[in-house]
């Protein structure tokens, strides 16, 4: 059981975005680098994003590996046409100009292979020319930051009348360089509390930089802020910071024109 995924109306209550910033970052980010308007959404989630750029001129599919999250896509969203896959090994038989990979979900791939896997993918799902945009936690942040990990964070929320309790403990698993979470629900009228595990890989900027210039992309911005869930606010106009430091990381990257990737220079 996990209760979000399981639960795509309780997952946009604790979540919300009334605003659509994510999906207008989106937006903002193609028009700016000049992407065009089919549009492939991986980890697509409640289509929340998905609907409104289906909405506003973009022709959209969207994965994710939750049925009862793609259900709720199909009856709030039914111009977005979605398909229960695997990220790393789907194949959809048609090319998009621009694939998104937004709210980390990208980090669950959390080894080489599965992030490889996943660009591998990507790559066979673009147009030549076409970009990649994704959005996600930062390992950079924890260089000198320890915030995110320091004690259990506790959170409510009421549904459908009964109040759900979260209390949510990060620590880093260095070895496997995954950001680890324990998260225990609690509300009325179940026995004992839910616990549910999950784990996000830590990439580095230039560790991604490098990863998807082997999968045969060129890296057009790298950045730390704004973004759609950062402090400072989302504008199409925005400049972007290159510290890279901040908590979130975003990149838009150009598949080049050959379509090929790169292979690793063989040590002398």
């Amino acid at each position: 059981m996990n209760l979000l995924t399981d639960n795509p109306e309780l997952y946009e209550h604790q979540f919300p975005d009334p605003e659509h910033v994510a999906a207008r970052f989106v937006h903002d980010v193609v028009t700016r680098f000049g992407g065009g308007r089919e549009l492939l959404d991986v980890g697509c989630g409640t289509g929340r994003d998905a609907g409104w750029l289906s909405r506003n001129g973009y022709r959209v599919a969207g994965i994710d590996s939750s049925e009862n999250m793609l259900a709720h896509v199909r009856a709030h969203h039914p111009a977005v046409d979605v398909t229960l896959a695997d990220m790393r090994a789907f194949g959809l038989g048609r090319r998009f100009d621009v694939v998104t990979c937004l709210d980390s979900a990208m980090l669950y791939c959390h080894t080489n292979a599965d992030i490889e896997a996943f660009l591998s993918r990507c790559r066979a799902h673009l147009e030549p020319g076409g970009l990649f945009v994704a959005e996600m936690r930062n390992g950079a942040f924890f260089l000198g930051n320890t915030e995110l990990l320091d004690g259990v964070r506790t959170r409510s929320v009421t549904w459908r009348g009964t109040d759900y309790t979260s209390h949510t403990e990060l620590w880093i698993d260095h070895a496997a360089q995954l950001l680890r979470r324990r998260r225990t629900w609690e509300w009325a009228g179940r026995a004992e509390p839910l616990v549910q595990r999950s784990a996000w890989r830590l990439l580095f900027p230039q560790e991604l930089r490098h990863l998807l210039d082997l999968a045969g992309f060129e890296v057009l911005a790298l950045f730390d802020s704004p973004g759609p869930r950062t402090d400072q606010p989302w504008s199409a106009d925005a400049p972007l910071s290159g510290a890279l430091s901040g908590d979130r990381l975003h990149v838009v990257a150009r598949l080049r024109r050959d379509g090929q990737p790169r292979k690793e220079p063989a040590c002398p």
